[in-house]
């Protein structure tokens, strides 16, 4: 069975990449820009450093932000119509995973209008062009939206998240900025970040790598754990170190899959709302003990790229237990909550641990589960 790969057709990186957005849009012909962003984004100048790059170019835009946190079929049918009234051909997401997965459920409807209920594109959906060009403008380092094939959408109604996976979606351009992340506060810059791990780690032992998104995901963990506590400190080496880490992971997970610490955060962000990046980060060490005895060697390699010393004199459980203890300790540093006390209440558990294990991202899982070892796992959490 041959492997896939898809990423960008371009990407930019480094301190003033952003500037790369008006190359783009007038290199590729484009008259009118619809930007996304949220309205916090925009309340704090973030979105205006890429609308004075379109000004200075005199590059015509409308500006649509009606983006929750965990965007909605709501949203993404106001997009929809926002983008038809703009009279826009191309699309500029400025933000995290919320600005950008609305930006390519958009797209994928505005060229597919057969799936406008929104619902309909929920897994593989079997759409048939590619969505409109999409310009995405990172402003977290943690989702990788910006070169994934993956979105999310919040169905309000049924209290559950849609994975969508869809090769027709991804960016044309990625624009990955440290200098455009250099305002997200504290909190947000760790949870995004451990998000970025999370991609990393599951994406090294989920069912679908292989040698090639090893070598992406290695390399995203080495990142992220020599980069997250100066990010979180707002050093430029950190920022600069999680702006890459955090695009190489999903360069990788994009292409083989997760597990189900992310089918465990999604009904969280469901039903709670609670930030995606903090309820991987406080699932991520309970789950690698769970997957561990399915992982061989893979903990020992993990352990290394976090930094931990005398790794090849370890036995196996010690270097997996070390793997875990570097996770967790990264987690605690930054600052995460240690469990889900405060966020789950006992008698949804039932819901969430049904919702986790018919999420897309659970078959990826390394090792086999069922809804009530799920169960367990929520449980052991609270």
């Amino acid at each position: 069975m041959a492997n896939r790969f898809v990423l960008n057709e371009t990407s930019y990186h480094g301190k003033g990449a952003v500037a790369a957005v008006a190359t783009e849009v007038t290199a590729r012909g484009f008259k009118k820009v619809l930007i996304c962003s949220d309205p916090d984004l925009i309340r704090f100048g973030v979105t205006k450093k890429v609308t004075d790059v379109l000004d200075d170019a005199n590059i015509a835009y409308d500006i649509f932000s009606e983006i929750k946190p965990n965007p909605t079929i709501e949203n993404v049918q106001a997009g929809v119509a926002a983008f038809k009234a703009s009279g826009a051909d191309c699309i500029v997401a400025i933000g995290g995973g919320s600005s950008i997965d609305t930006a390519k459920a958009v797209g994928i409807i505005i060229t597919n209008p057969e799936f406008a209920d929104v619902r309909s594109l929920e897994g593989v959906a079997p759409t048939t062009k590619p969505c409109v060009p999409i310009i995405a403008v990172a402003t977290t380092a943690g989702t990788a939206a910006e070169v994934t094939i993956n979105y999310v959408i919040t169905d309000v109604q049924n209290n559950r998240k849609m994975v969508c996976v869809d090769v027709h979606d991804i960016p044309v351009v990625a624009i990955v900025d440290p200098e455009m992340m250099a305002t997200m506060p504290k909190g947000l810059t760790a949870a995004t970040g451990m998000d970025a791990l999370t991609h990393a780690i599951e994406g090294y032992i989920t069912k679908g790598a292989w040698e090639m998104s090893d070598m992406f995901h290695l390399k995203a963990i080495e990142l992220i754990a020599k980069s997250l506590r100066g990010a979180v400190a707002n050093t430029d080496e950190g920022r600069e170190g999680m702006a890459l880490g955090q695009y190489i992971a999903g360069m990788g997970f994009s292409n083989v899959g997760l597990g189900i610490v992310h089918s465990m955060a999604h009904p969280l962000g469901a039903l709670y709302d609670t930030p995606h990046g903090v309820a991987n980060a406080i699932i991520l060490p309970t789950v690698m003990e769970y997957n561990a005895p399915e992982t061989g060697e893979k903990y020992r390699d993990i352990a290394k790229a976090m930094g931990v010393c005398g790794v090849d004199a370890m036995s196996l459980e010690e270097a997996r237990k070390a793997a875990v203890d570097a996770v967790r300790q990264l987690s605690v540093d930054v600052g995460i909550p240690a469990d889900l006390k405060d966020i789950v209440k006992a008698e949804d558990v039932d819901f969430l641990a049904q919702s986790a294990f018919d999420d897309a991202c659970r078959p990826g899982n390394p090792r086999d589960t069922s809804v009530a070892e799920i169960k367990e796992l929520y449980l052991s959490l609270l």
